[in-house]
């Protein structure tokens, strides 16, 4: 008998979403859960306050989190969704794990770029996510485009006993002028590595760069499993598998 997991579906959106309106952007999430038919479901980066610098930090017990909370709950699904953090005197930019069991932060970005160091404190720590018997390396944008990244989140499994990744996941926004470098990186960490890829990309207006949309998911050989366009409500998904 094989001790590899059973495929995992994984499910990358991009909804449109409204700057610091974290009702219409919970809606939104859940929405998208419902929608998208999958165990895992990814969000870009700031997904609950949209990719706006001026947008408060999201609090995990904030009631308009339980609309994403319930569906999750009615569809089986775990969502990593992104949003700004307040932790004591520091603010992180963070990707929420949401369950049908409730909300916590997951990961939270080490590589913040000038613009969001102004406000947001960089994080030292990589994280494996398991789901499923998957070994999950969580990233946020920029850390994605850092070579550092990557390489210290799989030696982090390492050390963990973890004995590697599975995949790379990752919130994101690229504008279009950024998003022929991300198209040549994603494949070679996919190839790199041998692993999946998964990056939920921002789209449409809302955000205080333009945001291009095009989340993706890549196979372990580099290829594109699947593909969005540059529309907000965009899902793709592909089942993730050895």
């Amino acid at each position: 008998m094989s001790d590899r997991p059973a495929p995992l579906t994984v499910a990358a959106a991009q909804p449109e979403l409204r700057p610091g309106d974290l009702a219409f952007n919970a809606r939104a999430h859940a929405e998208a859960i419902r929608a998208a038919g999958a165990r895992l479901v990814v969000f870009p980066e700031l997904s609950l306050s949209s990719y706006a610098m001026a947008a408060p930090s999201v609090a995990l017990d904030d009631p308009e989190l339980d609309q994403i909370v319930a569906a999750c709950a009615e569809t089986g699904s775990v969502a990593l969704a992104g949003a700004p953090i307040k932790e004591g005197d520091a603010e992180y930019i963070a990707t929420l794990r949401i369950d049908g069991q409730g909300v916590a932060v997951a990961y939270r970005k080490m590589h913040p770029d000038e613009e969001e160091g102004r406000r947001f404190q960089a994080a030292t720590d990589p994280v494996v996510l398991e789901l499923d018997g998957w070994r999950l390396g969580l990233a946020i944008c920029r850390d994605t485009m850092m070579f550092e990244h990557a390489p210290a989140t799989a030696e982090f499994a390492k050390r963990s006993g973890l004995g590697g990744i599975d995949a790379y996941i990752a919130g994101a926004l690229y504008t279009p002028q950024g998003l022929p470098k991300r198209d040549k990186r994603m494949p070679q960490l996919a190839r790199g590595y041998g692993i999946w890829v998964v990056q939920a990309c921002a789209a449409g207006p809302g955000s205080d760069l333009p945001a291009a949309g095009n989340s993706a998911i890549w196979s372990p050989d580099g290829a594109v499993a699947a593909r969005a366009d540059e529309e907000p409500g965009r899902i793709v998904k592909a089942e993730l598998r050895f």
